[in-house]
């Protein structure tokens, strides 16, 4: 590893966190007029259940603080676990707009990585707000700032706090974020963001993923030298060629160490149309949960059968956690699920 970057670690997610954070839902021209309510009351009963866990942050303009709390109070929440932030947003994605946290060993402070943002590619404008949480989220924590020249997001990429990242080509070298980068120049870039050694990479994601193919839709680390990988069972739906090559590639995905990384396959659950929308086919995966300190929350899709398998998988995977299935049906109408709308705030190690 380069002597510049030795002293960053980004932890894995189930590393002790400080916080969650999540950024508040609000225009009715981003979710069908008709679900935005339904939506608020769906990101207040998530934000309730992670309060039980650790503290939560919430990104939003102050106009909407009032509204929000009382939402949140509808739904029971611990409102002493919960800070509101005058962040205003453009969308609800923390996980892609919001800081990727490391920790600085040196200075034993947080690092707030602040990727340059474009909505994925110039998909969904406006994004200036958006671009600029991640600054905020630096100054509201105390971090120190770093703004990558990289234009990225959080979903695009997975760590197991060992050094190792897996990302797809799909979305760092897409021409539609950096057109003028070879897969070198961003492989530098990563390592001196995150301080990691080893760079992984698989092609492509799901279909309908408006993000082009973010990581934590298909590939997930679930421990240093273990991954659960989704796989899809039908080999007439399209995802069925996609997530089978993923599988060969993944054979060679080694730790730093040089370890072989076991891999876990996940199902797919049955495939989620979408009528009258601008989705055929929406992005659902069982990959995108959410780990919290004591808790694992799994999107599900009212599904029995298939929802019950890939919670009975992740129990095996976090036997000390409690692991929970949270109805994403609507927030995947709009393309993500837990871990999209989410980000961790690692807790920076006491100092022996």
């Amino acid at each position: 590893m380069s002597p510049q970057i030795e002293h960053l670690h980004w932890p894995a997610e189930w590393e002790k966190q400080d916080h969650v954070w999540f950024s508040w839902p609000h225009r009715s021209d981003t979710w069908p007029a008709e679900k935005l309510a339904q939506i608020q009351h769906q990101f207040a009963h998530i934000i309730t259940i992670a309060a039980r866990f650790q503290q939560v942050s919430i990104n939003a303009h102050e106009s909407l603080h009032k509204g929000i709390l009382k939402t949140l109070a509808a739904s029971n929440c611990e409102l002493s676990n919960i800070t509101l932030h005058n962040h205003a947003t453009n969308d609800v994605w923390c996980r892609d707009h919001g800081a990727t946290f490391v920790i600085n060993k040196n200075t034993h402070k947080l690092r707030a990585v602040d990727w340059n943002f474009n909505a994925w590619g110039g998909k969904f404008p406006p994004w200036d707000l958006d671009d600029a949480v991640a600054a905020q989220m630096a100054t509201a924590t105390k971090a120190e700032h770093y703004r990558s020249p990289l234009f990225f997001e959080g979903g695009a990429i997975e760590g197991n706090g060992a050094g190792t990242l897996i990302t797809t080509g799909a979305v760092a070298l897409n021409t539609n974020r950096n057109p003028e980068w070879s897969k070198s120049d961003v492989e530098t870039e990563l390592r001196k963001a995150l301080g990691v050694s080893d760079i992984f990479w698989l092609p492509s994601g799901i279909e309908g993923d408006d993000t082009d193919g973010h990581i934590d839709d298909l590939t997930r680390f679930v421990k240093e030298d273990a991954i659960v990988s989704v796989v899809e069972k039908n080999s007439q739906e399209p995802n069925y060629k996609i997530l089978q090559r993923n599988l060969e590639i993944l054979q060679d995905l080694r730790t730093v160490s040089g370890s072989r990384v076991e891999t876990v396959e996940l199902t797919m659950p049955d495939p989620l149309i979408a009528e009258n929308w601008r989705l055929d086919q929406l992005p659902a995966s069982y990959a995108n949960f959410l780990i919290l300190n004591d808790a694992v929350l799994v999107p599900t899709f009212a599904q029995a059968k298939n929802d019950d398998h890939a919670l009975g998988i992740l129990r095996e995977c976090f036997p000390d956690r409690l692991v929970a299935g949270i109805d994403c049906r609507d927030i995947v109408w709009e393309g993500g699920a837990m871990h999209c709308i989410s980000q961790q705030q690692p807790s920076i190690p006491e100092v022996e």
